[in-house]
């Protein structure tokens, strides 16, 4: 069977299942870090002190924790059963004389059940194991235990809770907050609240929880003030303002993690305490978050910084050093570190960085063609394949996302993918999205064309939703959430520019460039103003230049570098074939050019462009045996092509950074350059528009191969 049929079978029968990829690993290791405690350890791993002993016999009988010792740390599937043996062995509770089945609702908590069913969330949790490690999602099957009456003393629910009266521009946000509790819980407890507004009047009155500790609330509290999230706001640039850990901010609004991120219009409790910028500017100063490991000696090596300097910058590290701390650090003491938005980023591996715990959920919207293909006729459907250019791409893209997914699932993430066929109708992908809710996605993956990627950003744009474009769109589509992963003919000019002006020393330099490439031209005239002008002569049939005139201009003590800029193939071979026969040893000519697009056709001699080292800037590289060509011939016995390619380096690059971050905003403004297979991305956030990526490579044709001759 063909490699593209191969393709075919292996998307469509990944996109009718529709069905999550997990990883099977199930333990990994966490060295302890000076202050850890088993509670800590536990909670981080989502997991219970009791899980955490279970499995890591030394800590029994409260064995004190050291720094570095090496604890086993279970999935939390692997607890399941365990939970499930110790609930049934305890004899602290009574059992239930029966269960009732529960479908989870969207925005439903455990709380707002608990109500419901007169429960305890601990008795929930105990009968539906999976909630000890997990959180509660929509369409979840849970069994509510039922018991017998004088179990439980009855206590009206109305006897744990309070009124209280709303004051002058307080919102539902701000009133849950300051209680500690969900939003969904407020709303829970006061049924009356309408859903479609979140409209509070002064003087109108909530049930609300006791508090635990005073009879009576203080409605201000002294030392917090609340915050109301701007658009765009992230949890590192809000750090950064107040001068504390993304952790304590968590902390101190745990409902961040409940709606999934950081989100415009949430009314946060901060600390009135702002980082003390007293007599210096902002831009005087980055930024650095600390990573786990990390120790005194190694930060004041990296900065070049004495230990008293960096604790009158940063105050709170008297408190200790702590992985996720942001420390103030003087600008020229970054000088030869990359710095991305005011963010001292560190060169690190992805795969190193990644947070198990976090469950990347990407939505694939590409054209698989179903309403055209029939795959019980395999001849037919070659064809079609053969014959349809974006059928091609999207099963390349498609077959090499599921390589990245085998891969991911290696290093113990968990992911949730659902492949939506788009037909390549707009129409089909409006309908797609009327159906589709889109709040329960990371980000999407595709469409393909222009029209219906302008269709899904705008729609995801409600919910800051990211989009990821996996082929060149021509123009940004007016929403601020879209990725454009392919580098654009301007950012790859000026690269090439960026490049010749680094490395021409005293080459003797011209430009050959056809009619519709004089801007081009003269921004290589601007670089190189020594540069020589060689007229083409061009008529209907023949494509040539003063051949004589060019030769008597080449220079013998000097190299001969030619910039060649055209959008047509024809003039491309044309002057290709020309220059290759001026290169000679006593005059040696190199080729140029900054969009190789013309050059890229089977009429252009592939010897001539290695005889003239032939450069240019490009998106992606060749492709050497690495572990995922293995993999992926293995998978579909066949080679990769390059749509294969793009569909893998995309697939891992966009899934580990949902897996370091679940924010791909956030991601993208704290990750510099990452390099995969043949793809490499650095996403630079434009003002009011979406994430481009500026990576690419510098290639040069020799001895009949592609090699990268820089990076980035």
């Amino acid at each position: 069977m063909n490699a593209a049929c191969r393709y075919l079978l292996a998307g469509l029968f990944a996109l009718l299942l529709s069905g999550p990829a997990w990883a099977q690993q199930q333990f990994r290791t966490h060295a302890v870090q000076e202050g850890e405690t088993v509670s800590s350890i536990a909670r981080r791993y989502g997991l219970t002190p009791a899980d955490l002993i279970r499995h890591n016999k030394e800590l029994e009988g409260g064995a004190t924790l050291k720094p570095n010792t090496l604890l086993v740390i279970p999935r939390r599937e692997a607890v399941a059963a365990t939970n499930v043996a110790s609930a049934q062995d305890s004899t602290d509770l009574s059992k239930p004389i029966g269960f009732v089945t529960h479908r989870v609702k969207r925005k439903e908590t455990l709380f707002s059940i608990t109500r419901r069913y007169e429960v305890e969330e601990e008795e929930i949790k105990r009968y539906n194991p999976q909630l000890y490690g997990s959180d509660l999602q929509r369409g979840m099957v849970i069994r509510i235990p039922r018991f017998a009456p004088g179990y439980r003393e009855q206590q009206e629910v109305e006897s744990q809770l309070t009124t209280y009266t709303v004051l002058p521009k307080e919102t539902r946000w701000s009133i849950a907050h300051k209680f500690g509790i969900p939003m969904d819980s407020l709303l829970s407890l006061n049924p009356e609240l309408p859903r479609s507004t979140s409209y509070l009047a002064a003087g109108q009155e909530l049930r609300v929880p006791k508090p635990a500790e005073a009879p009576e609330m203080n409605q201000q509290t002294e030392l917090y003030r609340s915050y109301t999230v701007p658009p765009k706001q992230t949890l590192f640039s809000l750090s950064q303002e107040f001068g504390i850990s993304r952790e304590e901010i968590i902390r101190l609004n745990p409902e961040i993690m409940e709606r999934g991120n950081l989100q415009e219009g949430m009314v946060l409790r901060l600390p009135e305490k702002k980082l003390d910028t007293t007599g210096v500017h902002a831009q005087d100063f980055v930024f650095y978050e600390v990573k786990p490991k990390q120790t005194e000696f190694s930060l004041t090596r990296k900065f070049g910084l004495g230990w008293d300097e960096m604790l009158m910058l940063n105050p709170d590290l008297e408190l200790g050093l702590k992985a996720g701390m942001v420390l103030k650090i003087p600008r020229e003491k970054a000088e030869g570190l990359e710095v991305k938005n005011t963010l001292v980023l560190d060169a690190f591996d992805l795969k190193d960085s990644i947070n198990t715990q976090h469950i990347p959920r990407l939505l694939v919207m590409l054209p698989f063609r179903l309403d055209r293909l029939d795959l019980q006729n395999q001849e037919e459907t070659f064809k079609r394949v053969q014959q349809n250019n974006a059928l091609t791409y999207a099963l390349g893209i498609y077959s090499g996302l599921m390589v990245a997914l085998d891969s991911v699932a290696e290093l113990g993430v968990s992911v949730e993918v659902r492949a939506l066929d788009t037909q390549l109708r707009p129409e089909r992908v409006r309908q797609l999205l009327l159906q589709e809710d889109l709040s329960r996605y990371s980000a999407v993956l595709g469409p393909l064309d222009p029209r219906s990627v302008q269709e899904v950003a705008t729609r995801a744009s409600e919910l800051d939703l990211p989009v990821v474009a996996p082929v060149p769109v021509p123009s940004a589509v007016g929403t601020e959430n879209v990725f454009y992963t392919y580098t654009d003919e301007g950012r790859l000019r000026q690269r090439m520019l960026q490049y010749m002006q680094a490395t021409v020393t005293d080459q003797n330099i011209f430009i050959i460039s056809d009619q519709k490439n004089r801007e081009v031209e003269a921004r290589i005239l601007e670089a190189f103003p020594a540069a020589e002008l060689v007229a083409l002569k061009q008529d209907d049939e023949n494509i040539s230049l003063d051949m004589e005139a060019f030769v008597a201009s080449l220079s013998e003590e000097r190299e001969n570098w030619v910039f060649v800029e055209t959008g047509d193939f024809r003039i491309a071979s044309s002057v290709t074939s020309i220059l290759n026969s001026a290169n000679t040893e006593t005059t040696p000519v190199r080729m140029f050019t900054t969009n190789r697009s013309a050059f890229d056709n089977e009429v252009v001699s592939a010897t001539h462009l290695s005889n003239l080292k032939f450069t240019y800037p490009s998106v992606n590289r060749e492709v050497a045996e690495s572990a995922f060509t293995k993999r992926y011939r293995r998978r579909f016995g066949a080679e990769p092509d390059r749509y294969a390619v793009r569909g893998f380096d995309l697939g891992m690059d966009l899934l580990l950074r949902l897996a370091y971050k679940p924010d791909l905003f956030e991601a993208a403004d704290q990750i510099g350059n990452t390099r995969y297979s043949g793809n490499m991305f650095n996403y630079v956030k434009e003002l009011q528009s979406g994430y481009f990526n500026t990576a690419s490579y510098i290639m040069m044709y020799e001895g009949l191969r592609l090699r990268e001759i820089q990076g980035p």
